[in-house]
């Protein structure tokens, strides 16, 4: 029997929290590695594989349309959805106090989950009974997504209120109900898609002009929103930023559902416009672009891992002005490539990288990120593939500047390994002995930071 205190109803049994702890560790875990494997295999090294075909031929024509689709899948649902569904299955559990078969069912979305997503990613490239696989695919990423959703439905806002304040309190958790909102309507419109494409499609390929309005759903109505739920929970910390201002925060989520929307109806040009208000409004409410009020907490990560969250806020900017600029001047799709690779790469991923490295060890058991140095390397590192891919895409594509197609291949290395020091460094750390544990006898790395 675990250890107790306390008499009668209000006694605690400790043993029983700490295996429950354990569980939602392990659940966890199992969650990131299986992002951290769609990030580098079906997400990276496909992508920079399209990226030095598409550079070969200086045109993206030639190059099977479901390939580069099936990478965008695995980089956006196989990694960045997998590593939501993780946090909030292990965030939202403890914080709503769910009952136990909330690990249970966390182990069944991440089966449906994880298979929908593989499968997706192998029927793009093989094609092998894609009419009956495809639309099952989606039905299983929908599946796993609604377990999920089922399981930390009864989370109430309470705990935010009476920890932040009513207004400060609540606001990053109508941000994260708003991103799931878009996860959920995206997994929706593609299922929707798959189907058809199943049915009348000459294959698994969805057409350009459709992809264009998903890729919409897929980008600023699911990770960008949720992102931003996550910066107002975590970064006043971790960053020592001002009291936020909670009040744009609601207005940038209304502006960017209403960005969403007109580009559901083709109305590109507001909708670029409505997604850089959006993003200039998240950027005045979260404070994330001035100074710092209190030192940032910094200990165990590299000391630029503040810069790097705003210059993620930075490339969202970008990311949203060149959507303007393409809705005006777009000819061959370079702007719009351009704009796409600033958002998921310069803004989501340096926010993974950046974020990630500083949240999830401590969720799993209280690690000690592996190596401070790998982390910079690896912000550094994106950094410089993201600009180089933005600049040359733009410039080759659009034929500004021709000569600028060598460095698509160039940038496309360089965050390929980025990636990868990031993965290994997330990697290694999982495998260390929990911090509380270290000097107790038990296997693991040694503390000390490389």
């Amino acid at each position: 029997m675990g250890a107790k205190t306390g008499l009668g109803t209000g006694s605690v049994d400790y043993q029983a929290l700490r295996e429950r702890e354990a569980g939602l560790q392990r659940m966890l875990m199992v969650w990131i590695v299986t992002g951290l494997a769609f990030m580098l295999l079906p997400g990276t090294f496909l992508g920079v594989w399209n990226l030095i075909a598409i550079a070969g031929e200086h045109t993206a024509a030639r190059v099977d349309p479901a390939w580069i689709q099936a990478h965008g899948h695995a980089q956006i649902f196989g990694w960045i959805g997998t590593f939501i569904l993780g946090i909030g299955f292990y965030s939202l559990t403890k914080m709503g106090r769910i009952p136990e078969f909330a690990i249970a069912r966390a182990w069944v979305s991440w089966a449906l989950w994880t298979l929908g997503v593989a499968l997706r990613w192998a029927t793009n490239l093989w094609l092998w009974q894609w009419r009956w696989l495809l639309p099952a695919s989606a039905v299983l990423e929908l599946c796993g997504l609604l377990v999920f959703l089922m399981t930390v439905g009864g989370h109430r806002t309470g705990a935010g209120r009476t920890q932040q304040g009513a207004v400060g309190g609540q606001v990053w958790m109508i941000a994260v109900g708003a991103g799931s909102a878009g996860f959920l309507a995206s997994l929706a419109a593609n299922l929707i898609l798959t189907f058809q494409a199943a049915l009348t499609g000459a294959g698994p390929a969805v057409s350009h002009g459709v992809n264009q309005r998903l890729l919409v759903l897929f980008t600023w109505a699911f990770p960008v929103v949720i992102i931003w739920g996550f910066s107002a929970r975590w970064l006043p910390v971790f960053l020592g930023l001002a009291n936020q201002r909670p009040r744009a925060l609601e207005a940038a989520l209304a502006v960017n559902v209403a960005g969403v929307g007109a580009a559901m109806a083709g109305w590109w040009l507001a909708a670029g416009a409505a997604f850089l208000a959006a993003s200039g409004l998240a950027a005045v409410s979260l404070r994330v672009l001035g100074p710092s009020v209190r030192p940032p907490k910094i200990i165990g990560v590299h000391p630029a891992f503040p810069l790097f969250v705003r210059i993620a806020y930075v490339w969202l900017l970008i990311a949203a002005a060149i959507s303007v600029s393409a809705a005006l001047w777009d000819r061959s799709g370079g702007l719009w490539g351009a704009s796409r690779h600033a958002l998921t790469v310069g803004f989501m991923s340096t926010m993974v990288f950046a974020i990630g490295q500083r949240v999830l060890p401590a969720f799993c058991g209280m690690r000690i990120l592996y190596s401070p140095r790998w982390m910079g390397a690896s912000l550094w590192l994106l950094a410089v593939g993201c600009f180089l891919r933005v600049a040359s895409e733009i410039g080759a594509y659009e034929s500004y500047a021709p000569f600028l197609w060598p460095l698509l291949p160039v940038s496309a290395v360089i965050e390929m390994i980025a990636v990868t020091v990031f993965a290994g460094n997330l990697l290694l750390t999982l495998s260390r002995t929990p911090a509380h544990l270290a000097g107790t006898g038990s296997a693991g790395w040694r503390l000390t930071a490389a």
